[in-house]
């Protein structure tokens, strides 16, 4: 797939085969094939309006500070975290901001990833200490992965990753599905990476003391899941984004890029794994900057083809619908420096990247 506009024609073969592949998967998890059909009509409906999304949705509650997001295309809304509330909230296209998951066995919620075609939402619940709901026994010893269902919300699983490895710090942070439905998990505090089966045992898939940072200081973060089998995971202590192997982990490898990286975050990975947007940032300072990075060798390297500065709005998280790229300005910095009043409006920003490849969703 070349990395131009999307012409006419181009645009509705995407569209038709994003919809037949929604289609088989809502069909292999529907029961009523009425409710198959309810359900890819409101796919077809919701395609007509991916380019209507505004350039900027500007969402307002007090405190919320959101950390991850991903688009529904099914319930043509955005999911967004909460750090300070842990919950799971939804945002329209007209920025209304509404609750969605409340749970209260979670204390901060960071990265989350919709699933469509299995009908979850699985988020990462953590305590980085300093919130509202943290407390001496969870604060930096938390790491939750909590799976809804996508419709109503009801809890499926919560999975506590952190005792598979007792008595070390915890955070988990980012979410990557594989096409099984497998989720990998990434640990800030611990060198380790977890995986949950679609029933939701949870395994340690990665664990090496090479990555070990120091007491409070971030390691992996951000994660997405290549076609061809292998994660790509940031790695925030060094500026860095690694490549590991599904089938062995062991066999890790640095990506080499050509622009160096600053606070690396979200990671968002196209279809066809040929485009990787990085979201640096930056510590909630002015160099923040979401980066478009393609590669010809399967990301052992990668190439700068385009660059956004959001300055100092501390963005976190990509989502992506179509072939457009959504980040979210979730303005942590001023949640670690005690805002009083605390932040209230926060923005989920299309980026303005010309001949992207195609994300869907």
């Amino acid at each position: 797939m070349k990395q131009t506009l999307f012409t006419a024609a181009a645009c509705l073969r995407r569209q038709t085969t994003l919809l037949l592949f929604l289609f088989l998967g809502l069909a292999v998890v529907s029961c009523s094939p009425d409710d198959v059909w309810d359900e890819l009509e409101d796919v077809l409906d919701g395609l007509d309006k991916a380019d209507k999304i505004p350039e900027h949705i500007t969402f307002t509650s007090p405190g919320l500070y959101p950390e991850g997001v991903d688009h529904d295309a099914l319930h043509q809304r955005f999911l967004v975290s909460s750090l300070s509330q842990g919950t799971i909230g939804q945002v329209s296209y007209k920025g209304s901001y509404t609750p969605f998951i409340e749970d209260d066995r979670l204390v901060s919620t960071i990265g989350l990833r919709v699933d469509e075609m299995r009908g979850r939402v699985l988020v990462a619940g953590s305590d980085p200490g300093g919130t509202p709901n943290s407390s001496p026994e969870t604060a930096g010893q938390q790491a939750l992965l909590g799976i809804y269902d996508l419709k109503s919300g009801e809890p499926l699983h919560l999975v506590d990753l952190g005792a598979l490895r007792p008595g070390m710090p915890h955070f988990a942070n980012d979410i990557a599905l594989d096409e099984r439905g497998n989720a990998y998990v990434t640990d800030s505090f611990s060198p380790i990476i977890y995986k949950v089966n679609p029933q939701g045992e949870a395994a340690v898939f990665f664990q090496n003391k090479a990555f070990a940072t120091a007491p409070g200081e971030f390691g992996f973060n951000g994660i997405a899941y290549h076609p061809d089998g292998f994660l790509l995971v940031a790695y925030s202590a060094t500026n860095e984004i690694y490549r590991i192997p599904v089938r062995d982990p062991s066999v890790i490898g640095k990506v080499e890029l050509d622009t160096t990286l600053n606070g690396p975050d979200g990671l968002l990975l196209s279809q066809n794994g040929r485009q990787l947007v990085v979201v640096n940032n930056a510590g909630g300072q002015e160099a923040g900057r979401v980066l478009s990075f393609t590669t010809t060798n399967t990301w052992e390297t990668g190439t700068l083809k385009d660059s956004f500065a959001t300055g100092a709005v501390f963005p976190t998280t990509a989502t992506g619908y179509g072939n457009e790229v959504f980040v979210l300005y979730a303005y942590l910095n001023r949640l670690f420096e005690g805002a009083n009043p605390p932040q209230s409006e926060f923005t989920i920003r299309k980026v303005p990247f010309a001949g992207n490849q195609y994300f869907g969703k």
